[in-house]
């Protein structure tokens, strides 16, 4: 709509004074035409002009040097990400910031990356196995309600194959073991999963075995399949 229209709908309304018959025919709410008679009688033809919507503050002035060291500081003594740094603020602090407003002062400062390293437990090391294939990890993740993420990762090489699925169940678990299989360049001879029903159902473990291929769940309470002890991978369990 642009402001020669609006004035169309001023002048039948001023010549008429009634406001539904304005409406009806120029097929337009009460709201509507109330709220530009308002700014034609206030402003006359220059009220029926469109104003800009954009904010007068950019988002980069919401945030003042208190609240920089506040996230400056979660993020330094928790290493939290964006994500978290904002739950956080507003859980703890009552204060409610964009994702992109907090990276901006993350990237203003230097902090915009997290430390990655690894922590190994005591006694223990992440352990690598001599020959690509001898070991796959398989994992299932729920990302979002009907999406399931199913990955695979070579503890020898770290070649790793994705796969979405609707659900996390046999049929999925078969469908991504042959695309396993097809994708990875190299013969697999042991996978290695969690004890989740959809490893252990019937038809997976038939498939298995029909291409020779080892099962080896995690045992009970092992969080961390991917560590093990020094003496565990060198006896090749």
């Amino acid at each position: 709509m642009n402001s020669k229209t609006r004035l169309v709908w001023i002048r039948l309304y001023e010549e008429t004074g009634d406001a539904g018959l304005v409406c009806r025919r120029c097929g337009i709410s009460r709201p509507t035409l109330r709220k530009w008679w308002r700014r034609y009688q206030a402003l006359g033809q220059a009220g029926l002009i469109e104003q800009s919507r954009a904010p007068l503050r950019p988002a980069a002035r919401k945030v003042d040097v208190g609240m920089e060291a506040l996230i400056l500081d979660l993020r330094r003594t928790r290493s939290l990400g964006v994500k978290r740094l904002r739950n956080e603020l507003i859980r703890q602090h009552d204060l409610q910031l964009s994702l992109d407003t907090i990276h901006r002062v993350l990237v203003r400062h230097g902090a915009q990356h997290l430390d990655q390293a690894r922590v190994c437990r005591k006694g223990a090391r992440q352990y690598s196995r001599p020959i690509p294939g001898d070991r796959v990890q398989m994992d299932v993740c729920k990302i979002a309600p009907g999406i399931y993420q199913y990955t695979a990762i070579d503890d020898c090489s770290r070649y790793k194959v994705l796969g979405v699925y609707p659900r996390r169940n046999a049929k999925s678990t078969l469908s991504f073991l042959e695309r396993v299989v097809e994708e990875m360049p190299f013969p697999i001879q042991r996978i290695q999963t969690d004890r989740g029903l959809e490893f252990f159902a019937e038809d997976v473990q038939r498939r298995l075995m029909e291409w020779a291929i080892k099962f080896r769940p995690v045992p009970p309470r092992s969080p961390h399949p991917q560590w093990q002890s020094g003496k565990d991978a060198a006896l090749g369990s």
